[in-house]
Order: C-alpha cells, then sequence, then structure tokens
C-alpha cells in the first residue's frame, strides 16, 4: 500500500497539470462559451483525495505497483455540467475533434454512457456512445483522455446536465463508498431518477420551443 501511495505522491503534479488542463479545456473553448447561452454551465475538477484514493485500493483488492495508473483512471477527474440533454451533442462533437481530428488526447476506452432511460438510450447510440445501464439509476457519460498513448494515466471526464448532477450528488452522500442498505432510501432514490429523467426532457422541450420561436 504504500508503495502505490508514494508512486501516487510522485505523479501528483503531473496529474494535477493534466486535470488543469483538461478542465481549462472546457471553460475556454469558444464553441461551449459563447453568450448569451452557453453550451457548458460550469466546469468542476479534482485531483483524487490521497484518502479516498487508500479506501479505494484497499476495496478493490487487486492494485499493484505495476497495475496501479491501469487500474484507477479517476485519478484526475473533470465534470462538465450543462442544462439539457440536446447540448450535449455539441459537447461530444468538440471532445471527439479534439480527440479524432485534433490529435491532442487519446481514448483509454469508447466513451460510455450510463443511462436507465430507453430514449436517452436511443440518442446516446445514435452518438457512436456504448451504453450501460445500472442498477442503481446512474447517469452520465464518461470518457478517458490522456496527451498521448505513452502517457502513464488518464483524466475522466463526466458530463452530465444538471438535473442529473443534482441526482448524483445526492445519491453520492447516500451510496459512496458504502451503498445504504435502507430500502426506503433506495426506493427514493430511483423514484428521483425518474424526477430528473422527466426534468431533462421537459427542459429540452422548452428549449426546443424557444429556439423555435426565435427562429421566425
Amino acid at each position: 500500500m504504500d508503495e502505490i501511495l508514494a508512486l501516487f505522491d510522485d505523479k501528483k503534479a503531473e496529474i494535477e497539470m493534466l486535470r488543469k488542463q483538461v478542465h481549462d479545456f472546457f471553460e475556454l473553448d469558444e464553441r461551449l462559451n459563447q453568450a448569451p447561452f452557453p453550451i457548458v454551465h460550469s466546469v468542476k475538477s479534482r485531483v483524487k483525495n490521497r484518502d479516498h484514493l487508500k479506501e479505494k485500493i484497499e476495496r478493490k483488492g487487486d492494485i499493484t505497483t505495476d497495475n496501479f495508473f491501469e487500474k484507477i483512471t479517476d485519478l484526475a477527474g473533470v465534470r462538465v455540467l450543462h442544462l439539457y440533454q440536446d447540448q450535449f451533442k455539441v459537447i461530444h462533437e468538440v471532445i471527439m475533434e479534439k480527440i479524432e481530428e485534433k490529435h491532442d488526447w487519446v481514448l483509454g476506452e469508447t466513451p460510455k454512457a450510463y443511462t436507465w432511460d430507453p430514449e436517452s438510450k436511443q440518442f446516446f447510440e445514435e452518438l457512436g456512445l456504448e451504453v450501460e445501464q445500472k442498477e442503481s439509476f446512474y447517469t452520465s457519460i464518461h470518457y478517458l483522455v490522456k496527451p498521448h498513448e505513452l502517457f502513464p494515466f488518464y483524466c475522466e471526464i463526466q458530463v452530465r446536465t444538471l438535473f442529473e448532477e443534482i441526482w448524483g450528488e445526492i445519491d453520492h452522500k447516500i451510496n459512496y463508498p458504502t451503498p445504504t442498505t435502507n430500502v426506503a432510501c433506495k426506493e427514493q432514490i430511483r423514484v428521483l431518477a425518474k424526477l430528473v429523467g422527466a426534468g431533462s426532457r421537459l427542459a429540452d422541450s422548452i428549449f426546443r420551443s424557444y429556439d423555435e420561436d426565435h427562429e421566425e
């Protein structure tokens, strides 16, 4: 354990630089931040807390100094928040351009969307994302990126709506790192996920109506 944490400590400055580079991209890219209605509402980021990392290593049980960077892919994390689902198309296009055309980043795996909603599943699949449903009703889109193939670790990018962020924060408090055993809480979290889904679709509808009105 001490050797693994020492490896983290040794690379922490590089991890911080990667976090900052990815964070700044989403805050500064003009296509994502045009007034009066920017695509990106806000960006949050962090380098993994050392105590939380220690807990994760203990929980997984199969982490060594040889596979540390391969197994722990969220040492740097950036969360990109937007208002409604239709905006995600632009965010995804900008990310993939940076990977496929500009070659500024390389992917660690196929971008993955977590959703329980059949309509959202179809939406994400049409964009070429792998879709997975979690029993927890967790909803988010994940990308693993790094500057080049030989770079030792990744930055995990999470993209979600503000509705989904509220759900995620509540679920995290209740279920991380140890899932709740309270049956009522489990059911309430699932109901909240469905309300979030309805809210996201309503937000899409509102902005589509708004856009149509301003096109006339």
